[in-house]
Formats: structure tokens, sequence, C-alpha cells
């Protein structure tokens, strides 16, 4: 969850999140010997204390010599994008017909859709100018909130698969479609103009007209329950959001995982009204983003490490931006001066660095043109990324001379620490599959660490820690969690953990997740990315830089300390945090914490030294292994050779309508990133809204329809699919597939027949029939499915689909 080298300074460093938004609509936020500490699972139990970051800059005891600052470099991309065409560069409010939602008389500085007839008409001139300029107006108003809706990641002219899922419209296409895209971006741009106020229908309706009340209505609704608006950590919107929900609960869900996408998912679920239970196995919140209070010195010198996630990659339309906002968080745009410095201390020649990176960009050009050439027959004949760029850089003689290949691998390294992985894993066809969707904008820190937000967000959710979950049980009455050997019933899971947990098989699933999803999580990477941080007594390489890197010799450990952050500027004292990927990031999980500082104060000595600066004693210094932490073994996912894209929508797939899973990889269009988790979590809360919306309890089901469906039921049970002993089954006749659910009947003789039922898959049923004995079938079903036994009236919604389907086939 990082971003690239640093993005060049424009203006002011600190910027607010929302730049897209129109002006007026903006809205302000307001020497000792080091201490070096291993941070295996950085699960400290208590919060830290983060200082604010200083006011004024510590400056260098031992200022460089004039002359030595260092060049200007061009800016360093995380990755190359390839597929530009898919997003238009700007938005004509030409490209949405059929507008007509206009109300007469609008306010300044609100957009409004519009029809010719209302705008183009009139018998004095003048009004007839004034007309055409308010058109103008109106249309360049339509225009930013389309982008501004574009930023947070709508498309420009047609609905998302979540709003047609939603049913927004009452058909797809045509002006109806249209007219409410234009509303949605109203009301979106409308909210993202100040995030700090709740924002009712009402508001949204003042300028639309009235006959569109509908069009209001879909949209706001929409835009709420998919946490687009409404959402953070604002008081205006903690005091509406934490209100108690009017009626009944619409069920209980067990969030396993305090990181982003469950702490999101978390809030989002108690504000639609459903009860809510965090397990954590860490004693802390926050999973992958932890931020480390550092302190040293006689004078105190202390600092926030951002250990884990550490830049919001993106800020235009970026949610962790509005909650930046809402806290009044100034954020701190990563510049994008980044020298680089070969092994003997030099700073590279900035001709050389020019044409290798113009090289490396080609053949990364050269790998594009080659898999669109086999698009067709990629998925038989994937290679590593780092195969096809070999290959073409021998072909092309590219990087032959020794600098120019230490600045290839610079920049290789780069690019294996955007991925935490080596280019031998990564998938040649989609390694970039959502380079797309990047979140346009600057790069940035949030002064204090990221951990700022997750305190924010952690308020008021009630979160268990030291919960490590081993198991979780569901069937067609809910689901079980066992967390050290506690049980957690509930209707139904959201499982936040990461996919390097879900690699490990760390937690058990009763039964076992659907082969499907097991493929996926088996060919999606998941690798490494660790960090070692150092605090240091002042500030000796200058604070007009946020980045710098380092070369090597040895094309193997390229990305060992290939970038340092300075974080002088945000963390509160001179900090340092030096970034080790590719295999490098493998090799150091096996050194020692102290071998590791030593090795970075190493490089920085051939730096600075040879410029007259001498680099003083840390005063503390941190080293992360990721790969080692039991809560996710490792950093971020990728797409590794063979994997594309649809594992990551495969993964985000539910099972049963009772388990479902949220986190950065189960993102397609955000994968590795912050806010792709907290966009999976808001995706999740409202999916598992829709799923008790629609389940059906036993207190609405009137008398006479369960009596005809069971009479319906029974006939059908005349004839099942599978019957042995007193078990009868009836399989799904739209599917064949072994994990496709069927119905189960158990006849229970007595004075008079007891049926029961319980919803399983076809696999199980086949495994229940090889058996003898109706009790030993029973005890496997209960104890060793985890399934239970119940009267008609009692099974989920769930078999509501599966009933339709059988009545369906066995009518015709």
């Amino acid at each position: 969850m990082e971003t690239s080298a640093g993005h060049p300074p424009e203006s002011s460093h600190n910027v607010n999140s929302d730049d897209i938004l129109q002006p007026e609509n903006r809205h302000n936020a307001n020497s000792s010997s080091p201490r070096t500490t291993f941070e295996p699972a950085v699960s400290d139990s208590q919060y830290d204390d983060l200082p604010e970051p200083s006011k004024t800059k510590i400056s260098s005891d031992l200022p460089p010599p004039t002359g030595t600052t260092p060049p200007q470099v061009k800016r360093r991309r995380r990755r190359k994008r390839f597929f530009t065409d898919m997003i238009p560069t700007s938005v004509s409010a030409a490209a949405v017909t059929g507008l007509r939602v206009l109300r007469p008389n609008p306010k300044p500085s609100t957009a409004y859709s519009y029809s010719e007839t209302e705008l183009a008409t009139g018998d004095d001139l003048s009004k007839h100018h004034n007309r055409r300029r308010r058109m103008s107006d109106l249309a360049k108003e339509v225009d930013v909130e389309a982008l501004i809706a574009i930023s947070v990641g709508f498309p420009v002219d047609s609905l998302t698969e979540e709003e047609i899922e939603a049913n927004v419209v009452s058909q797809i296409g045509g002006v109806e479609q249209a007219n409410y895209i234009v509303v949605r971006n109203h009301i979106l741009a409308r909210w993202r103009s100040n995030v700090t106020v709740w924002l009712t229908k009402d508001h949204a309706l003042e300028s639309i007209r009235a006959e569109h009340k509908n069009l209001v209505h879909s949209a706001y609704t929409f835009l709420l329950q998919h946490g687009y608006i409404n959402f953070g950590v604002a008081p205006a919107i903690k005091e509406v959001k934490f209100k108690p929900p009017e009626g009944v609960s619409k069920g209980n869900v067990i969030v396993i995982g305090a990181g982003l996408s469950g702490l999101v998912a978390a809030r989002q679920l108690i504000s639609l009204g459903l009860k809510v239970v965090v397990l954590e196995g860490r004693g802390r919140p926050g999973g992958r983003v932890r931020s480390k209070k550092m302190t040293g010195g006689q004078n105190g010198v202390a600092a926030a490490a951002d250990l884990g996630g550490s830049v919001l990659t993106g800020i235009n339309g970026n949610p962790l931006g509005v909650l930046a906002r809402q806290l009044g968080v100034p954020l701190h745009k990563v510049r994008d001066i980044c020298p680089l410095y070969l092994p003997n201390g030099r700073t590279v020649n900035p001709d050389i660095d020019s044409k290798v990176e113009a090289s490396f960009n080609k053949l990364l050009d050269r790998v594009c043109k080659l898999r669109q050439a086999m698009l067709d027959e990629v998925r038989s004949v994937d290679v590593s990324l780092g195969t096809a760029l070999e290959a073409f850089r021998h072909v092309y003689r590219v990087a032959e001379d020794p600098q120019e290949q230490m600045l290839l691998d610079w920049h290789l390294a780069n690019l294996e620490y955007a991925n935490a992985s080596l280019m031998s894993n990564l998938s040649m066809a989609f390694w970039d599959q959502d380079d797309p969707y990047e979140m346009g904008g600057d790069h940035c820190f949030i002064p204090g660490g990221n951990e700022r937000l997750i305190r924010a967000l952690a308020e008021d959710i009630p979160i268990f820690y030291d919960r490590k979950v081993e198991s979780i049980r569901y069937g067609t009455d809910g689901v079980l969690v066992y967390a050290d050997g506690q049980e957690y019933h509930g209707d139904m899971v959201l499982c936040t953990v990461p996919l390097g947990v879900l690699k490990k098989g760390s937690i058990e699933f009763v039964p076992e997740l659907p082969q499907r999803k097991k493929d996926a999580i088996e060919r999606l990477g998941f690798g490494l990315l660790n960090k070692v941080a150092v605090l240091f007594p002042y500030d000796f390489w200058g604070g007009e830089i946020d980045t710098f890197g380092h070369l090597t010799e040895d094309p193997n450990m390229r990305g060992e300390f290939f970038l340092f952050y300075s974080y002088s500027s945000v963390s509160g004292g001179p900090l340092l945090i030096a970034l080790v990927a590719g295999e490098a990031a493998v090799k150091f999980e096996k050194m020692s914490p102290l071998e590791s500082v030593v090795r970075v104060l190493e490089i920085l000595k051939g730096i600075f030294s040879p410029k007259g600066i001498a680099v003083p004693d840390p005063l503390q210094a941190v080293c992360t292994r990721w790969g080692q932490d039991q809560f996710s073994y490792g950093s971020y996912s990728y797409v590794a050779i063979g994997a594309s894209g649809d594992d990551y929508d495969i993964l985000a797939e539910c099972v049963g309508d009772r388990v479902f899973f949220a986190g950065e990889a189960t993102n397609k269009q955000y994968p590795a990133t912050m806010h792709g988790a907290f966009l999976s979590g808001m995706r999740e809360a409202a999916h598992i809204l829709r799923v008790a919306d629609r389940r059906i309890s036993p207190a609405e089901k009137s008398n006479t329809s369960s009596q005809e469906n069971v009479s319906v039921v029974d006939k059908f049970f005349d004839t099942p699919d599978l019957k042995f002993g007193n078990f009868s089954v009836l399989y799904d006749p739209m599917s064949t597939d072994l994990e496709s659910n069927c119905l189960i009947r158990v006849e229970l003789q007595g004075e008079k027949s007891l049926h029961l039922y319980s919803l399983i898959s076809r696999r199980l049923a086949l495994e229940l029939s090889k058996l003898e004995g109706d009790l030993r079938r029973i005890e496997m079903l209960t104890r060793d499915f985890g399934m239970k036994l119940v009267g008609w009236n009692n099974l989920s919604a769930a078999v509501g689909s599966l009933f339709t389907s059988i009545e369906s086939a066995r009518s015709i």
C-alpha cells in the first residue's frame, strides 16, 4: 500500500484533498548509541501519543557546502500507464443528452441540467442572450461535477455495476439514465464541497425540479448506502451515523479484522441498521497501517513513523483525503525532487538518468505491444514481466554500460516496490491491470502518521482485541466464528483478513470455500515490502527533498535500501525511512535488525560523507518483518503469472449470502492501496445490506403461503433427486456444479412424521449418502459440516431462489 519515488511540487507542500472542486466550494482543513528494535508483528497493545509535525524545520548542524544541492530529477512514476485511452481527460456536457432537471432561477455555484427548448426560447434578445450565457455556465458546472464523479470512480456516461444492481433507473440507457447521472454527479459534488456536514435529501432537492424527485431519491439513496456521501469522522457525520436505528435490527454481522476495510465496513453497517462486532487478532486497530512513535536523545526528539501503508496514492477523489479534511489535517505533497546516488556517493549524471529512464519506458511500451498482439491467447502463454523485459533489453541492447545497468536496476527495483514482488513473479499480461483506475492528483503524506485516521475510524466501534480467529462455520441458519476458544454467533460474517492469511490457511472454513475462490486465492500473489525507520538527532540530509535513491552494483540486491523517504516535514522529527523491495526484501527478513541498521548507515555515509556532511548515530531504529507477521504474512497483493484482475473479483464474491470478503486484495480497481481497502469495506457494507433486506424473516411470512410452500415441497420430495435412509435431496436444476446448493430433508418417525430441512452443497449431500445409518449421517451433518436441521419456516431466504428454480423446472 505504497507509492513510488516522489511526485513533483508545483506549489505549496500542504494541499487539500479535493483540489478538483470549484474554488468557491473549497473548505480548508483547518550522541548516544543507536537503539534498534525488531518489529515482527507490530502488535503493540496500546496507542502511542503520536507527535504533531513540527511547525519549524529542524536544520542540520552541518549544512552541505555551497553548490552541492542535488539536481532535480524527472518525475519517477510508480508504473507506466498503458490504458490511458480508457479514461477521458475531459468531460463535455454534450456527452449527457436529454437533460431536463433544471429548476427555474437557480442559485449560484450549483449544477443543473437543462433542455434546449427551455433555454433557447424567448422574444426578448437580452433575455435570449442571458439564457445562452446561463446555458454555457450550466454546461461548465455539469462538466466540473462529472469530473468530480470520475475522480471518485464513476464512468462518464454509463452506470456502474453497483448502480445497475441497485436498480437506480427503470431502464438502462435513454433520457432517464442521462438525467440520473447528472443528478448523481450533482449530489456527489455538492457533498464533496463540504464534507463536514450531513447532506440531506431535502438539500439535494433544492436545485432539482420537483418532477425529478424520484431521481433524487434514487441517486441519494444509492450514494448514501454505498458510502459515497455522508461518510467519515466529522462530528456532524458521526452524530447522524450513530443514532440508534429505528425499528428492529436488520441482522448481526461479525467483522473479522480491524484494518481499514473492517473499520469502515463496521461503521457503515451500524449506520445502516445492523448490529456489529469486530474481532481483531492484534492488540490494536489498523492492520497493515501502523504508525510507530519513535523517541530518543536528551532533548526528547520524537517522530511518528509509518511502518505499513504510508502514502495516499492520488488525492483526487480519495476517501482518505476526505477523512483528513474532516480532521483538519493538511496533507503534505510528496515532492518530485528525487536525486539518485551511485555507490561511491556521487550524484547520477542527469543526461544518463534521462536516457535510461526513457529506455526503461520504451521497454515497457514494447512489452505492452507484445501482449496486445497475443491478447487472445495470453492466458495460456503468460510469462513473467521480468522475462519479457530482459529479453527486450538484450534485443535492443539497452543499458550495457555499468552505470546504465545500475540505473535500469533501480527502476526495476522501483517497479518491484510498487508491486511488492520480484519481476520474475509478475504477470506480463495483467500486472498493471488497475492502471486505468488510478486516482489522479498529488501523492501525499498525512502529518503525524496514518494512524490518526485509524484512531478516528475505530472510535465507538465494538472491537474485541487479541481475538485470533480459528474457524468460520456457516450454513442456512447463520454463521459461527471461533476465536481464542470463544464462539460468536451471527447472521453473516465479513472476512477482511489479508490475502496472505487466506493463502496460509490460518482460518478454517466449514464448509470449505468454493473451489473457484480457492483457485483465485492460489493464483493471486501476495508480496513483500519492508522498511527500516531511523530517528536521528537532527536532519543532516536537508529538508528540500522528500525522497532520494541509492544505486547498487549487485543486480540481485537492487531493492536493498534503494529509496529513502524523508519524514522530517511531516513526522514531527528528523526521520528517514529506507525501503527494501524485491529479492532484498525476502533476504532482509533473515537479517538481524542491528545488521540492517548498520547497512543503512553505511549507505548514508557513502552518500553524505564525501560532501563533508557527518552522519550522526541514530537515536532509535525500527525494522519491519511483514512476512513473519502472523496476521498478514506479507505486505500487499499483486497479479502473479497466470492470474488476472478477475481474480480480485472472485475473491470479493460472497459465499452463500453468509460469508463476505473485503480488503485491498478484493478490489480489482484499487488493489495494494489504503483507499482500495477503504472502498472495499464500503462495497461490502452495501452488499450485506442488500442481502439483509431481501432475507425474509419467519415473522414476515404468512401462515398461508408457508403451508402452501410446504405442500408443494412435499410433492417434490415424492420424487427426490437422491434418497438414502430417511434423507431426501432436491438438486438445483440450473447447475451441475458440486458446490451448488441443494435442499435436504430428513424425516423423523414418531406418532406424527416430522420433517427437518437444511441447505447444503451437492458435494456434501453425496458424502452423506456414502455413510451407513441415519444417526451417523445426522452427526456428520451437524458436527462435521456445521449445519443445522430446522423447520421449513426457519430456513434462510437463500432457499427461496432454489425453490423457485426447482418449481420452474418441474412444471415444464
